[in-house]
């Protein structure tokens, strides 16, 4: 698809950091799990302004 002369240009050298960032934000997101406490939840009360 590319040759070596396209990844010294700086668009090239864009690219990569781009691509290498990309690949750290989904193996770092993989690990996150979001758990919301249920007693807070429970706790919200709702208010009706009359």
């Amino acid at each position: 698809m590319y040759d070596r002369k396209f990844f010294s240009t700086q668009l090239g050298k864009a690219a990569i950091a781009s691509i290498a960032m990309m690949t750290a934000f989904v193996a770092l997101s993989s690990q996150i799990t979001v758990t919301t406490p249920m007693p807070l939840v429970a706790s919200i009360q709702h208010v009706e302004i009359a």
